[in-house]
Formats: C-alpha cells, sequence, structure tokens
C-alpha cells in the first residue's frame, strides 16, 4: 500500500479489502507488515489471536467500545502525522515517541476526529525555566498532546461567546452554572509506546513464574506503583526518594535536577481530575479519556495498576464529579517495532485547524526562534482571560468577576479541583507511593504579558 519513514526507519504499510471491510497492518519490513496483516484478519473475522497472553488483551473501561478501536485510533493518528510530515520525508518526522488524541461522536468511524498530535521524550533543561509562563517544561509527545487539547477546549468554550456558535460547541450549557461536554463527545489517547514510569517497568520477554501470583522481592516489583521523576534533559525515570522534596528556583539554577513528574504519574492523575487542568475546572465539569492506546510494550496489568490501579481507594471519597475513572487500555493488532536511535532535540505538535506543526526545542521548551509555544501556561492563561468574566463559571463566585492578577491565583481559585487533587496526593503518600513533587512556586507567580 505504502511506505514511510527514513531509510533507518522505514514502515511498509500493507490493506487489504475482505467484502467491502479494509484491513491494515504495519511492519519495518514488508513479510512483517504482511504476517500483522494476516493476524488482524485472523483476530476480527474469526475471533483468532496469535498472541493470547492475558498481558496483552485489553482491559476494562467505563464507556462501552468496540474492540476494533484500538487499531482505528492508531490509524487515524499515524496517518495524521504521516499527513503533516509530507509520509515522512520532513525534518521534524523524526521521533521516538508519537502521540494523538482523537475525539469520537457516538461511533468511531462515522464522526471521527483526529485533534492533535505531538512528538517528544525530553525534558527542559533548568537553567531555561521561565518566570513568566512562557516555556513549557515537558517535551515527553503525550503531555504535549494533552497541553494541545487543553487549547482546542478554551477554542470550543470560545464558541460560547456569540449566541451564533454555541450549539456547535462540544460543550453545553449547565442548567445552573457552567458546562459540561456533551454526552456523545468521547477523547481517546494514542501513544506509540507504553508511558514512561510505572506502566514501563517490566521486562516484556519474561513471564512472572510466582504461581501464587504475588509479588516477589525484587528490586522492581517492590518499587511497583510508587511515583517516580523524569530526568532533566535525558530520558527515562527514577523513583521518588524520600517525603516533601521542595523543589527551589535558585537550586535549580545552581546546579539542583529539574524534576518533573513521569508520563505515568501524570497520566494517573488526569484519570482522577480530568485532562482540563485548573483553570477550565473554573468553567467545566472534570473531561476524563474514554481509552488510551498504546502502541508497543503493553502490558495490561502493568498499565491498569499505573493509570488507575494505585489510587482506587479514592474510589467513592472524591466529591462529585470528580471520580476515578478506568478508560478502556488497550495494544493495537500489530504492535509497532522497537527501533533504537539517536533521541531528537526537538519536539513538535499540532492542533486541528492550525496549517502545520509547531516545532519546540526540548532544552529551552520554546520555539526555534525564541517565541513562546501556542500551549505554554502563558498562552494558556491569555485563553482563560478571554473567558472570564463573560462565561458562567461552576462556582457562583459573585457579579462582577474580578480578574486576577497572578496565573497562580487563578489555579489557587477553582476550589474543588484543588480538593480532589489535596485528595490524591494524599493518597499516593499514605499508599507508600512517595510524594507528588512540584516545580519551584516562581514559575506559576507571573501575570498576564501584553499581545503584541
Amino acid at each position: 500500500m505504502s511506505e514511510t519513514g527514513q531509510a533507518h526507519t522505514k514502515q511498509f504499510v500493507m490493506m487489504i479489502e475482505i467484502n467491502g471491510e479494509k484491513f491494515q497492518a504495519s511492519g519495518r519490513s514488508k513479510k512483517l507488515a504482511k504476517t500483522r496483516l494476516a493476524q488482524s484478519v485472523l483476530a476480527k473475522k474469526f475471533d483468532i489471536h496469535m498472541t493470547a497472553q492475558p498481558e496483552t488483551q485489553p482491559v476494562g473501561g467505563e464507556v462501552l467500545l468496540p474492540p476494533e478501536i484500538a487499531d482505528s485510533v492508531s490509524r487515524l493518528v499515524l496517518e495524521k502525522f504521516n499527513t503533516l510530515t509530507d509520509d515522512g520525508q520532513s525534518t521534524y518526522a523524526r521521533k521516538k515517541v508519537l502521540a494523538g488524541i482523537v475525539m469520537t461522536r457516538e461511533t468511531v468511524d462515522e464522526f471521527s476526529e483526529v485533534i492533535c498530535i505531538a512528538t517528544g521524550t525530553k525534558c527542559i533543561s533548568g537553567e531555561y525555566m521561565s518566570n513568566q509562563g512562557l516555556c513549557v517544561n515537558d517535551c515527553h509527545a503525550e503531555i504535549l498532546a494533552r497541553r494541545c487539547l487543553i487549547r482546542y477546549l478554551y477554542q470550543q468554550l470560545e464558541l460560547h461567546l456569540d449566541p451564533s456558535t454555541a450549539e456547535t460547541s462540544i460543550f453545553a450549557k449547565k442548567p445552573n452554572s457552567g458546562f459540561q461536554l456533551k454526552p456523545e463527545i468521547q477523547f481517546h489517547l494514542y501513544i506509540s509506546t507504553s508511558p514512561c514510569g510505572d506502566a514501563r517497568i517490566f521486562s516484556p520477554h519474561e513471564k512472572d513464574e510466582n504461581p501464587n501470583g504475588s509479588l516477589d522481592e525484587h528490586q522492581n516489583r517492590k518499587s511497583r506503583g510508587v511515583l517516580r521523576t523524569k530526568i532533566e534533559s535525558g530520558e527515562g525515570t527514577i523513583p521518588v526518594r524520600g517525603q516533601g522534596v521542595v523543589q527551589t528556583w535558585d537550586g535549580v539554577l545552581q546546579g539542583e535536577r529539574l524534576l518533573t513528574m513521569s508520563c505515568s504519574d501524570k497520566l494517573c492523575k488526569w484519570n482522577a481530575l480530568g485532562i482540563q487542568g485548573a483553570l477550565l475546572s473554573h468553567f467545566v465539569d472534570p473531561v476524563y479519556l474514554s481509552s488510551i492506546i498504546v502502541g508497543s510494550l503493553y502490558h495490561g496489568e502493568h498499565m491498569t495498576r499505573a493509570m488507575y490501579g494505585r489510587v482506587e481507594a479514592l474510589e467513592g471519597l472524591l466529591s462529585a464529579p470528580y471520580k476515578v475513572n478506568k478508560p478502556l487500555l488497550s495494544g493495537i493488532t500489530s504492535p509497532i517495532s522497537r527501533h533504537p536511535s539517536k533521541t531528537p532535540g526537538y519536539s513538535v505538535n499540532w492542533i486541528t485547524g492550525n496549517t502545520g506543526l509547531e516545532v519546540l526545542s526540548c532544552t529551552t521548551g520554546k520555539q526555534e526562534d525564541g517565541k513562546a509555544s501556542h500551549i505554554s501556561k502563558q498562552s494558556m492563561y491569555q485563553a482563560f482571560n478571554k473567558l472570564w468574566g463573560h462565561l458562567p463559571t461552576i462556582i457562583n463566585l459573585g457579579e462582577p468577576l474580578k480578574p486576577f492578577k497572578l496565573y497562580s491565583e487563578a489555579k489557587t481559585a477553582a476550589t474543588y479541583y484543588q480538593l480532589a487533587k489535596q485528595d490524591l496526593y494524599r493518597s499516593f503518600s499514605s499508599n507508600d507511593l512517595g510524594s507528588w513533587i512540584k516545580k519551584p512556586l516562581e514559575q506559576d507567580e507571573f501575570e498576564l504579558v501584553p499581545t503584541s
């Protein structure tokens, strides 16, 4: 059907049509692509699975979803990325991790849209921290994809500023105050490999031989479920050590490593608090993912624990509308092959409606010309202020609404969100999983920067 990528990262795509139904698979060689295509047909048409290990099977999902959704979401994201990178020929097609979010309305195939795309596997260097909210601290693909989705949610709320466009928004006005996602809308996150941190701490080619199914004394097993931090300017994660670690601005500038929570931990957080963040919580009920699809290194047991299993004790304790969200977790029929390569020093992101990719330096967290990203904290704060005082909020704070001076003040004022976050952090600590490590507080104490 097609081939994409550069010589050392070629991907061959094969497709077959049977009685009007199309099947597609990819691989690093034509032979592998054909094999995976055959496996896909056998699984869908005859329910014959060539990899029947329990750990490779989909897990859960609060909303009933068709079994082929994982492959559909994966295909849509890969196709969009190939389109944006000229079928892999663009300078910025090189990547280690790709993530994207697909929005569906009622059914997957007929009403699906790729909302955003991102690549990246690094965090900024501590010396490039911004006290004006101008840099993106975490350039891992799934983190950027979520920030892009937040930007999209702001755009959808802006439609309510004009009565003539309000009905086209994915948000519906609540009877009393604020907004909620329309019931037919679902978001599906695709990541080309399991998220760094707890979900990826296992050996993919070794089985647990413990007949009782209990955890053994291996060090990796002891640390399962614990919070982990990414390595500044590098890759991989390390467990959080000790309680109450406080990062300081001057300490980081002097040489202390800038610590960033792992992607597994952040995804777990989103499954409790929603993906909308604190600022949007002033206007909307929590927005949760319906599925998380992993392109490689998928293990059902480890993904379940990392994504929500370790905070299940919060069920019934979080005040509505917050909850422990349990999205569908799944690999894909044709897992992506591992190919060692040098990590690019850049990340890219795209949001529906944009003409091309935005390129960010993973070292500085800014565009290559030094400009702030459209998904930076400063940019999000500007989008928030366009709505503040013009749209109804979840909590009635009185009229007229006074503008916030600092970004940190706006976040703190999202009372219900902050209470749920405190419950989540206490749950991690009380279960000996470690303490959530925050960035230096000066990072959020900034005002709006006038736009030119």
